[in-house]
């Protein structure tokens, strides 16, 4: 039986954990974490550089994994991609919007918070990664459920949260609809009291929703009194769900 290949064993162990990083890896970082040599290992990143599974950021010279595994069988998007993709721009959007910046995908019929960036100021907040969120009353579940992301399906039963908890499915259906016709999803005091949050989609390679970004805070500061979102809060959310998506791979909008 003939043995293995270790060229590949190699490229496979420089994949895994550049997708197990947080950020990008330069070249000795990768070589002393697989006691490679630095010569073998610029070798083998040029030749993942060259068929798109890892890309070289021109400033720093850092690598990170390229937009063509995205499109390798599946749609599916590796739940540490996004975030470690999306992390760049979290942070600004906190800065810009002053509240809380929450990335989202879909896990068994709910949201998942991937990311949490806390609201820039010192009050009191509590870390919301690996929470799960109901789909039907937040924003984040509002885009993933109009886009119709991996996974991402109207539960049977629409859970009531607040008195202005969608219970409807005409109502949901028509909610996703503008949700589609206006590219972002608002959500005022449906889940809690009090509370609101715009999100919009993080597209990935061929333009699928893969995720999506928000913001969350205090409704008086995110609406108006009839409930509609400031118009500048949805521009920076939107801007930030382009700007990922476009690191993803996904085409200029």
């Amino acid at each position: 039986m003939p043995g293995t290949v270790q060229s590949i064993e190699r490229a496979a162990a420089i994949l895994r954990l550049l997708a197990g990083g947080s950020g990008r890896l330069a070249l000795g970082e990768i070589a002393r974490s697989l006691d490679l040599a630095k010569g073998t290992t610029h070798g083998i990143l040029r030749t993942l550089q060259h068929v798109g599974f890892v890309e070289q950021d021109r400033v720093s010279g850092r690598y990170q994994l390229g937009t063509a595994l995205l499109h390798l069988g599946t749609a599916h998007l590796d739940i540490n991609e996004l975030r470690s993709r999306s992390i760049n721009w979290a942070d600004p959007l906190a800065a810009r919007s002053g509240e809380a910046v929450r990335i989202g995908t879909v896990l068994d019929g709910q949201v998942l918070v991937v990311h949490h960036v806390f609201r820039p100021d010192d009050t009191f907040q509590t870390l919301d990664v690996g929470a799960l969120l109901p789909l039907h009353a937040t924003a984040l579940g509002k885009v993933l459920l109009a886009y119709r992301a991996e996974g991402a399906v109207p539960p049977k039963e629409l859970v009531r949260f607040t008195r202005r908890t969608i219970l409807s499915p005409r109502a949901l259906a028509a909610e996703l609809q503008q949700v589609r016709d206006t590219g972002w999803a608002l959500e005022a005091e449906e889940t809690t009291p009090g509370n609101a949050s715009v999100a919009a989609p993080i597209r990935g390679y061929g333009g699928l929703v893969v995720g999506a970004i928000g913001i969350n805070g205090l409704v008086e500061r995110i609406c108006d009194s009839h409930y509609r979102p400031h118009q500048h809060l949805v521009a920076y959310v939107r801007d930030a769900a382009r700007a990922i998506s476009q690191d993803l791979g996904a085409a200029r909008r």
